[in-house]
């Protein structure tokens, strides 16, 4: 089984190209297990608590599918943001990081980390070779 951890703009992934994220992580990587972990929870709770009316709605929305994850627990450092925690995570774990946030995916695949990421509105591809 392969850890896909999934970054906050993942989850917001089915409500806006309408795409089954869980079972397409399956098909692409085999049998995937897909993690959040506790700083993206956060993040994700921030966003229902602030932001406009239809942000929030979205965000909740989008706190459903974590339930459908691991929930990791992860410490984030005083000078470190959510992108550092999830880059540093995979590189430890040695996992895929699924997201569609274009800094992260070249963070990533600059340490040679998986991406997972949404190609032509309408599938998932993965850029990289797991460990």
């Amino acid at each position: 089984m392969v850890k896909v951890i999934l970054d906050s703009n993942f989850f917001f992934v089915p409500l806006k190209f309408r795409i089954d994220v869980f079972r397409e992580l399956d098909q692409l990587l085999g049998k995937a297990e897909p993690v959040v972990l506790s700083t993206i929870v956060e993040e994700l709770q921030r966003l229902t608590a602030k932001g406009t009316l239809k942000m929030r709605k979205q965000a909740q929305a989008a706190m459903e599918y974590t339930k459908r994850c691991e929930t990791v627990n992860a410490e984030r450092g005083s000078s470190e943001s959510c992108d550092d925690v999830v880059l540093r995570t995979a590189k430890k774990w040695g996992c895929a990081v699924a997201t569609n946030d274009a800094n992260l995916k070249k963070r990533l695949r600059e340490d040679g980390v998986t991406v997972v990421f949404v190609r032509k509105r309408s599938r998932l591809e993965a850029e990289g070779k797991l460990s």
